[in-house]
């Protein structure tokens, strides 16, 4: 859950980090008000829940507070991103010396929480990265030992401040790590944190986001400080999406859900632990038409994976299957191939005459590869990369619709295609014979 700045500064403020004064605006008369309070000039901040607000207009400087009630009347009417902004902060105007970087987010290959630091703030920091990446200092945290004292001087003394700005520099960075933690972020970013010309460091804006698996613990704090749980998309929820979340949030083991409707034709159940970005881009690059984005991973029970299963199959325009998980997701192949057989089933539909690409990888393999053998289904282990799967899953439904203009119904069209697809000549023909006989050896 992404949190506005004002709500972002909310937390850091509660751990000490030194931030502008600022009021919170919701009507022009309001922000002329409040640029008034402070000193009869100010910075008028949109607050929205996405990123490029100063390139759209939604950052302006007031020189007075007639100047400040004009610019939040045309700020408060504003989208950015299609994200409405729901008010202005109003802040004191710092005299910056510098802006610097300073972030706390998850290395999910190490495992643990890294923090960064640059002496380039106020700009994308993977510009930064990518152009100069010398200028960001990094450092990983066991989560067993946390921040110790060394590593916030080791941050601090990169950016070689004077002395008296270092030491409240480790302060920050300490707060910040002890806030990421805290509060379960999967991101605490002050971009810019600026020394300012007397010396001080200061937050001079914030972005915090907290993993969503993790509301549950944090909710009850967030609340008590008058932040609300919100959606991540500025738009509704559609039937499919809000059903997928319930499903999800219906036993916390494991994930079977994070769905986004599309429209399309190849109904997803997909997953890797990451995989499921990849598997989709795959799709998309092939031409192919999704029905739907999911995530399945971390192990989620079989009646998880029932529910987004039958879901998918349940679309309206669904006329094939992909389902495509990796090692890397934890999760048991027999338990995933026991829940979407089961939706088929329950759904009156014949796995051996359904249109499946079954990509299945982890524990449990043989287990699962015996269910899906029982019902007529073929499947491909571990030799079949996941892009190769959304390869053939996207011929797959070519090969339908292709039937389809043939003057051939939907049903008589998949039952033609679930053998086709079965068949030596299908792989080779999209893959290749190498690959094909790579994939099917022993199968």
């Amino acid at each position: 859950m992404r949190l506005y700045e004002y709500e972002s500064k909310m937390l850091l403020e509660k751990y000490g980090v030194p931030l502008p004064k600022r009021i919170l605006a919701k009507t022009p008369e309001e922000a002329a008000k409040a640029t008034e309070e402070l000193g009869g000039k100010a910075v008028i901040k949109a607050q929205v829940l996405t990123g490029g607000r100063g390139k759209a207009g939604g950052i302006k400087i007031a020189n007075s507070p007639e100047e400040a009630k004009k610019h939040a009347e045309e700020i408060l009417k504003m989208k950015i991103n299609e994200f409405p902004v729901v008010a202005v902060l109003v802040e004191e105007l710092l005299d910056i010396d510098k802006e610097l970087f300073l972030a706390c987010t998850y290395d999910e290959v190490a495992k643990q929480r890294i923090m960064l630091i640059s002496d380039a703030g106020g700009v994308d920091i993977n510009e930064v990265v990518e152009k100069d990446p010398s200028r960001v200092y990094r450092e990983w945290f066991n989560p067993f030992y946390g921040m110790m004292p060394f590593k916030a001087k080791k941050m601090a003394d990169f950016l070689k401040l004077p002395a008296n700005a270092d030491r409240a520099l480790q302060s920050v960075i300490m707060a910040l790590y002890k806030l990421a933690v805290d509060y379960d972020t999967t991101l605490a970013e002050i971009n810019p944190l600026v020394l300012t010309k007397d010396g001080k460091i200061v937050a001079a804006d914030a972005h915090i986001e907290i993993e969503d698996d993790a509301m549950y613990r944090q909710q009850q704090k967030l609340e008590a400080m008058g932040i609300h749980d919100r959606p991540s998309s500025p738009k509704e929820p559609t039937e499919f999406e809000r059903l997928a979340e319930e499903n999800d949030l219906s036993d916390h083991r494991g994930v079977a859900g994070r769905a986004i409707d599309f429209g399309g034709t190849l109904g997803c159940i997909i997953g890797a632990g990451g995989g499921s970005l990849t598997t989709f881009d795959a799709i998309l690059r092939y031409g192919g038409n999704p029905a739907n984005y999911c995530e399945v991973g971390g192990n989620p029970p079989v009646k998880k994976v029932y529910g987004l299963a039958r879901l998918v199959l349940s679309k309206p325009g669904v006329k094939g299957l992909l389902v495509c998980h990796n090692v890397y997701s934890n999760s048991r192949v027999d338990l995933v191939a026991r829940g979407v057989i089961k939706a088929m089933l329950d759904l009156g539909i014949n796995p051996a005459e359904y249109p499946v690409v079954y990509r299945g990888a982890g524990a449990f393999e043989e287990d699962g590869y015996a269910i899906l053998r029982k019902y007529g289904v073929r499947y491909y282990d571990r030799r079949l990369g996941m892009d190769q799967a959304a390869k053939l899953a996207v011929e797959m439904i070519r090969l339908i619709e292709e039937k389809e203009k043939e003057g051939k119904s939907l049903e008589e069209a998949q039952k033609e295609v679930a053998k086709y697809i079965k068949t030596r000549e299908f792989v080779e023909k999209v893959l290749g014979k190498e690959v094909a006989d790579n994939v099917l050896e022993g199968l």
